[in-house]
This record gives structure tokens, C-alpha cells and sequence, in this order.
């Protein structure tokens, strides 16, 4: 990292603060640093800059707009950078912030606990990385059952993939498959602003045929190339909902000539809280198919052991609230990550933890025995044509002793 590069923002009501940060910065030898009395003036900074701070310093507690606001008012920015946390508050309070941050889409480096010292600050700055040049813009747009039907029939749909490795070898065992619009003129679209309004209006299960056929084909390549790896397939509740769901499934899969075995269906928690017979027959039914179960988002539905009781999973993924931070966070989020651990060894499943972002995060996974990780540590989602150059790049880390 170029610390001349890296261009800083701090904001704090305080001048004394601001002078204080600035010289532990600049003593570490950053040099592109500015200031903001407030997140009014913070906002108009970035407004008005030619190229937004990369890397933001902000107190939460501030006259007017504190930081929590400011923080939020970045969103609407689509501020795409790094923001530490700066206060001298309570942990629960601190901890509390950042998972409100981190759910805004706000990527968060850490707390940084006033009074200072040097060697924490330096540390968080340590885990700044530039975000990636293909990152798309957010955009919140809604679409209707008329603009998705015209995408399925133009084929606007296509797959992106993000590897899950083992981490005691790291040797690659999967890519999830993560459905992408790429729209005509609004460029790339993500899930939430249409997997709705599809699954409302009946078109779904076009949807999940069209991702579905094309991530099949993409492991009958990956697999001629040499490169064997199971393919996750995220399943909406509404294709759950028809009993012909599973011989569907395995006619794609038949057709593609891939194993069942070989194929995983990942259905979301908080969606199973909908679960009914018909459901259970289904999921059943794609079990005895011999296709693998995961249940996505583990430890944050309201129904988490009734699902767990009546449908055979086969796989755990550990929610990333869970995971990332973990080896630092409280006893209680420690807790319920071993306690994820236990329960899937005890049920004879696979576990996989979501949410691994940096190198602690995987050395804890290590040291805590976990079997699979999956996160931005390894990969961020990239098209199918990126995922044979990375698993070389993946292989070069580990022989490089990076992993």
C-alpha cells in the first residue's frame, strides 16, 4: 500500500482531536489527509471533491449531525471507501454502531478507542484495502414483472461466483452461485431489486432454471479444465412451494451430467419461518435425489433448531455476524459461533462461516477448527470468466505461505 496514495478524512467536533489524529497520520506516513469540524461539512467535502476520501476517521458523537447520521447520509453518496469508528463510548454501544454501519453497506475497519495510541490506529489502517475497480454502483431501483420477463427472454441474467475453501488445506471445494442482472442501460443489478418482484408475480422458477442450467455448465467446464468443485445454488422459498420441484432439479442436472452429489441447494433461514409440508416433502424429497442441503444465514431466523429437527440439511453456513471480528468480539458472539461448530459436528454436517474478511478472521477460523470459509478474504463474487485465473491465484498464495 502507497501511503501517499490513500487519501484520509477525519471528522471530529473536537480541533484538539483532529490536530492529535492528523500528526499520529502524518507520523505514519500518510500525507493526503483532510479535516471536518462536523458531518455537515465532512458531506460537503465529499460532495464537492474531485475523488472521495478512500479511508474516513469518524466520531460518533458530534453536536447536530452525529456520526451514526453521517455515516448514513454516505449511503446516499454511494460512498464506496473505508470508515474507522472513533469514540470513547461503551463497547455495547460501539459494537452495536458498527453492525448498523456494516448493515448499510458501510465498510468498517474497526474501532478506534479515544484516548489513542498510535499502535491501534496503525493496525486498523492495516486492513484498508482499495475497493475493486469492477465494483458496480449501487443502485436502489425497482423493477417491474414486465422489465424481468423481457430480461429472461433476452437473457440478461448471468451468474457470479464466490469459492468456499477448506481451511485447514485450503484447497477450493465450491462456488455459490449469485444471480446478476446485466442490464442494458443500467448496468449491473443486484438480487434484492428483483428476486421480489419475480418471486410476487410467478416468474421465479425461470429465473432459477436459467441460473441453475448455466452454473451446471459452468462446473462441466470447470471440471474438464482439471478444476473439480462442487456448485451452490441459492433456491427461492416460492420454488419450494411446487412438489415437481425435485425431479425439475434433477432432470437439469441429469441433462448437464452432474452428479447430485455434487451440487448443492442453499435456502435461506429466515425464508424456511414460511415452511409448510409441501416444503418439507420437497426438500426432502431432493435429499433423497442425493443433492446436498445448506442452510444459509444460520442463527439469525426466529425457527433455527424446528428447521434443523424437520429438514435434513446437510450443510451449516455460519452467519457472518458470527464470524467476522469474532477472535475480538464479545464472549456472546464467541459463544454462538462455537456453539454453531458443536451443534453441526454433533448433527454429522458440513459448516461453512460466512463473512471472512481478513487474515485474523481466517487464523481464527484455524485455530477454532472450522471446516469451510467463505468471504472477501478469499474472493468477492466474479463472473465465470475470472474463476479459473483465481483459483491459480488462490494456489499461488498458499505456496507463496500467504495462507
Amino acid at each position: 500500500m502507497e501511503k501517499q496514495s490513500v487519501n484520509i478524512l477525519i471528522v471530529d467536533d473536537d480541533r484538539f482531536m483532529l490536530s492529535l489524529l492528523r500528526v499520529m497520520l502524518e507520523n505514519m506516513g500518510y500525507t493526503n489527509i483532510m479535516t471536518a469540524q462536523s458531518g455537515v461539512e465532512a458531506l460537503e467535502y465529499i460532495s464537492g471533491s474531485g475523488k472521495p476520501p478512500d479511508l474516513i476517521l469518524c466520531d460518533l458523537r458530534m453536536p447536530g449531525m452525529d456520526g451514526l447520521e453521517f455515516a448514513r447520509n454516505l449511503v446516499t453518496f454511494r460512498y464506496s471507501g473505508n470508515l474507522i469508528i472513533v469514540s470513547g463510548a461503551e463497547s455495547r454501544i460501539l459494537e452495536s454502531a458498527e453492525k448498523l454501519l456494516q448493515a448499510h453497506g458501510i465498510r468498517v475497519l474497526g474501532q478506534l478507542r479515544k484516548p489513542f495510541i498510535a499502535a491501534d490506529l496503525a493496525a486498523l489502517i492495516e486492513k484498508w484495502t482499495p475497493p475493486p475497480n469492477d465494483m458496480p454502483i449501487i443502485n436502489r431501483k425497482m423493477y417491474s414483472r414486465e422489465e424481468i420477463q423481457k430480461a429472461i427472454i433476452n437473457q440478461e441474467f448471468l451468474n457470479y461466483y464466490q469459492p468456499k475453501t477448506e481451511v485447514a488445506t485450503g484447497r477450493v471445494t465450491g462456488m455459490e452461485t449469485l444471480v446478476r442482472w446485466q442490464h442494458p442501460s443500467d448496468g449491473l443489478v443486484f438480487p434484492e431489486q428483483f428476486i421480489a418482484v419475480a418471486e410476487k408475480n410467478g416468474i421465479i422458477d425461470d429465473i432459477t432454471a436459467m441460473i441453475f442450467s448455466n452454473a451446471l455448465a459452468a462446473a462441466g467446464d470447470w471440471h474438464d479444465n482439471g478444476q473439480s468443485m462442487k456448485i451452490a445454488v441459492n433456491i427461492s422459498m416460492s420454488n419450494l412451494r411446487s412438489l415437481y420441484f425435485p425431479d425439475f432439479i434433477e432432470q437439469l442436472a441429469n441433462d448437464a451430467g452432474v452428479p447430485p452429489e455434487n451440487i448443492i441447494l442453499e435456502i435461506t433461514e429466515s425464508q424456511l419461518m414460511e415452511n409448510h409440508l409441501v416444503s418439507i416433502e420437497v426438500l426432502t424429497r431432493l435429499r433423497l435425489k442425493g443433492f446436498a442441503l445448506s442452510i444459509d444465514d444460520f442463527g439469525t431466523g426466529n425457527s433455527t433448531f424446528a428447521q434443523l429437527r424437520d429438514i435434513p440439511f446437510s450443510e451449516l453456513k455460519v452467519d457472518r455476524g458470527f464470524v467476522h471480528g469474532a477472535c475480538c468480539a464479545n464472549t456472546t458472539i464467541r459463544a454462538i459461533y462455537h456453539a454453531s461448530l458443536d451443534l453441526a459436528k454433533k448433527l454429522n454436517m458440513a459448516v461453512v462461516a460466512e463473512g471472512v474478511e481478513d487474515i485474523d478472521d481466517w487464523d481464527f477460523l484455524k485455530h477454532t477448527g472450522c471446516q469451510m470459509a467463505q468471504g472477501y478474504f478469499l474472493a468477492h463474487p466474479m463472473p465465470e470468466s475470472s474463476v479459473s485465473d483465481w483459483v491459480e491465484s488462490w494456489h499461488q498464495r498458499i505456496r507463496d505461505g500467504e495462507i
